[in-house]
């Protein structure tokens, strides 16, 4: 019984763990990788199609979007989340191929003019559509049983519609172990969300710490902020551009400005308008509405129960086409355009960004983390330039952070929830999901402050579950130099060679058929092998 450490080990991004459980492999997240990494993240260390399960804590894409490409490489195992969870990756899976071949279009327009190398996608939508049809939804607080060894059950954390942390009830022999995984750990007193609820037993504990070195201090007045800066912005006669994560941030923002326009705080312009310019937030913002009772909280029922919709108002403009989306800046009127991606590394804010950075009458606000390496994190930090398709475009535009909007918890908030393992307390916690030092630090807070026994591996190590020590303990291996495009896509014969190997597993998983049957089946690969032995 072992528990690997791949990805989001000392990094903020690429969540992804392995554990092998009598004889079962599984992973609990398959995240991708977005803005700039210290380290390697070691590989999954099987082939893809020898995994029996992977379980998703959430459908950000850190933590979901990497499960095309093992679909691609060969996994057909079962996807455990929770309703929501499924409903939304649904989307998402199918935004990450879309941008993903997206790209490779673009890159190889480009490499035709060039003579450079082809560039293939991580993933195809094909793969996406395989990879949610593995998905399996399951309900908050009930024990599923996936096996004789693993019965697992979703906790909601209040992070995202349909985040949770995780519950592995594991069996080896007369060996039991359970082990808990935070997932992202949501803020209290958050719009729309339920507040985390804790988790009482584990043996052992990885938990998040994004924000495992600071506090996000009192509560800000998040609908008085928002109007003082659209007002503002609006006498200048500018627009407020807020690059907004679209699942989850989105609809927090939607939440606090029909707040806005009840209130009547813009003067200047009372019946603004508001754009949704993103395809994936406005499906995304179709699944709120049918996880009321899943998910919401007190507060937002209330106001469903009253016929108001908590994220809808007078002024809201939903976008879907690309023509659409070209439109809005061609339209003079000062407006509020929230778009994705939200850390400005993707998607329609980039547009938004090219048509209003160099304008002194607009505003561009913050509400979400950026990570090292991101176009958002650039311009947080006083980028008097950045580049937007090839062009320069000069910073002129007023840079604003809202404080306090987040989807993770602080410090004291993470600690609460380590601390609320009152019935049995973990024997290891591990950290993990923060930047390099932030990790470090918070695991000497746990063990220094309140005497919890924690550390933060790095990606590769391994630690004996049943034994309760590491086996392998990984040194840092940093990152050198920019992945080329060749090194992070897997190339077209690379799929060949995945497939190969998803046949040899399938073969293995076939031990013990009938001798007749094992005849078929050889016989079957023997015909393919003789078509194409050259």
């Amino acid at each position: 019984m072992k528990l690997e450490f791949i990805g989001a080990a000392h990094e903020v991004t690429g969540s992804c763990h392995y554990l092998e459980i009598g004889g079962k492999k599984l992973c609990v997240d398959i995240g991708m990788e977005q803005g700039q990494n210290l380290f390697e993240s070691q590989e999954i260390p099987v082939n893809p199609a020898e995994i029996d399960y992977i379980l998703l804590t959430h459908a950000h894409i850190d933590h979901t979007g990497l499960l095309p490409m093992l679909y691609a490489r060969g996994f057909r195992g079962e996807v455990y989340t929770t309703r929501a969870t499924a409903d939304l990756s649904a989307i998402m899976l199918r935004d990450s191929a879309h941008i993903q071949q997206f790209e490779a279009e673009w890159r190889n327009r480009k490499a035709q003019r060039s003579g450079g190398e082809t560039y293939v996608p991580l993933y195809t939508m094909e793969d996406a559509l395989g990879a949610i049809n593995l998905l399996i939804p399951c309900e908050y607080g009930r024990e599923v049983r996936l096996c004789e060894e693993v019965t697992i059950r979703f906790t909601d954390v209040g992070h995202l519609l349909g985040s949770a942390s995780i519950e592995i009830f594991a069996c080896e022999g007369e060996e039991r172990r359970t082990i808990v995984f935070s997932g992202d750990l949501g803020n209290r007193n958050k719009p729309i969300l339920r507040d985390p609820i804790y988790t009482k037993k584990a043996d052992y504990v990885v938990v998040e710490s994004t924000y495992g070195d600071r506090l996000h201090g009192e509560t800000p007045d998040y609908v008085g902020e928002i109007a003082e800066v659209i007002e503002r912005t609006f006498e200048k006669g500018g627009n407020v551009v807020i690059p907004a994560f679209a699942v989850g941030r989105t609809q927090e923002l939607l939440y606090f400005i029909r707040q806005v326009k009840e209130q009547g705080l813009v003067k200047t312009n009372p019946d603004f308008e508001v754009y949704v310019d993103s395809p994936l937030a406005v499906g995304a913002t179709s699944i709120f509405g049918k996880n009321v009772e899943g998910c919401f909280d007190e507060e937002a029922k209330e106001l469903v129960r009253k016929g108001i919709n908590p994220i809808g108002f007078p002024g809201l403009k939903l976008s879907i086409t690309s023509d659409d989306s070209k439109a809005i800046n061609f339209d003079l009127e000062p407006k509020v355009i929230i778009s994705a991606s939200g850390m400005c590394e993707a998607g329609r804010i980039r547009h938004h960004l090219k048509h209003n950075l160099w304008r002194k009458e607009s505003t561009i606000v913050f509400v979400g983390y950026q990570s090292r390496g991101t176009l958002g994190r650039a311009l947080l930090e006083g980028a008097p330039t950045v580049k937007l398709f090839g062009e320069t475009i000069e910073v002129k535009a007023d840079i604003v952070k809202i404080s306090g909007i987040s989807g993770h918890a602080d410090k004291k908030g993470l600690v609460e929830w380590v601390r609320g393992f009152d019935e049995q307390p973990p024997k290891n916690v591990f950290v993990v999901h923060g930047e390099d030092q932030v990790c470090d630090s918070f695991a000497a807070c746990l063990r220094d402050e309140y005497g919890i026994s924690a550390s933060a591996p790095y990606s590769g190590s391994i630690f004996d579950l049943i034994r309760g020590e590491y086996t392998y303990v990984a040194d840092p291996v940093r990152i050198r130099k920019k992945e080329s495009a060749k090194r992070r896509a897997m190339d077209v014969f690379g799929r060949l060679v995945a497939a190969g190997e998803r046949l040899l597993a399938v073969i293995r998983k076939n031990e013990g058929l009938s001798n007749k049957e094992v005849a078929k089946f050889t016989n079957q690969i023997n015909s393919l092998c003789d078509k194409w032995d050259r």
